[in-house]
């Protein structure tokens, strides 16, 4: 369809921790189509990277270093992270 123009936008991806590890990366930047929720991100990381997929649910996520619900769409520029569960004892 002409003069249609699909709007993208990019973010910064940080990966701490294991995801660290299953990742091989520290960070990235993603072009991602305008009005992805932080929940589309994981979805999408976890269908790349299976060792991510093993979790049940969405870990906690911020964008922009405020936790947030999967629910939260993204802005071009935003810094998004996943934080892995965290053992202690």
């Amino acid at each position: 369809m002409a003069g249609i123009k699909l709007v993208r936008m990019r973010v910064n991806l940080l990966y701490f921790g294991s995801f660290r590890d299953a990742a091989g990366r520290s960070e990235e930047s993603r072009d991602l189509p305008e009005g992805t929720r932080v929940g589309d991100l994981w979805k999408a990381i976890a269908g790349e990277i299976p060792r991510l997929a093993a979790y049940p649910a969405m870990p906690s996520a911020a964008v922009n270093h405020e936790y947030v619900k999967g629910e939260t769409v993204l802005h071009d520029g935003d810094e998004v992270a996943f934080l892995p569960p965290v053992a202690g004892g």
